[in-house]
């Protein structure tokens, strides 16, 4: 059944929290492939949360997730852009995915990537996450669908002083993200 996704690719737009997590989740299945892009470096903040080790500390995300999916499965092929994202740039660097999955702090990037998905690519499935921050609440995340945008999280729980982008409702969104993939590519 899962023999299908050795020919599916899958772009990741972040490698945080959600990205890095959700393109671990994906790699554990068998993707083919997976396109992932992030400006960031790795600092010891992100470590409660997203999928790096103390030893990563000051790499660029994109090359220590690299580094991490390789010793998870080595079969996986890992494209990286060490880039910020732009309206301009993310056609070209995701214009052979059949899916692509949102995963940044910021709502005016995570709007900027969805509307340029939408109007310029229309044929992609995007997958974003709203509302995982804090703790708790199990019950409140889901998943939403809009034709080909997917949006998995509580719609509420935004990133605050009070509330902190933790590890269980982070994995747990990036995990519905994946998993929404998953249905998506088994579907076409």
């Amino acid at each position: 059944m899962l023999e299908k996704l050795k020919n599916k690719t899958v772009g990741i737009a972040g490698c945080g929290g959600l990205g890095s997590n959700c393109a671990i989740a994906l790699a554990r299945i068998g993707i083919g492939k997976l396109i992932i892009a992030d400006f960031d470096n790795i600092v010891s903040s992100n470590l409660n949360r997203q999928y790096y080790f103390t030893d990563q500390i000051g790499l660029p995300k994109v090359d220590a997730l690299k580094t991490n999916i390789s010793k998870i499965n080595d079969n996986v092929i890992v494209e990286t852009h060490y880039i910020k994202l732009t309206a301009r740039n993310i056609p070209g660097i995701f214009s052979n995915c059949d899916i692509i999955v949102e995963a940044f702090d910021l709502a005016e990037m995570k709007q900027m990537l969805i509307e340029t998905v939408l109007t310029v690519m229309p044929d992609k499935y995007i997958i974003s996450g709203s509302g995982m921050a804090g703790w708790g609440n199990n019950n409140s995340i889901k998943t939403i669908n809009f034709d080909k945008l997917y949006v998995c999280g509580d719609f509420e729980s935004e990133i605050s002083d009070v509330l902190l982008p933790l590890a269980p409702r982070v994995g747990i969104v990036a995990n519905m993200q994946a998993n929404q993939a998953l249905e998506i590519l088994m579907k076409i």
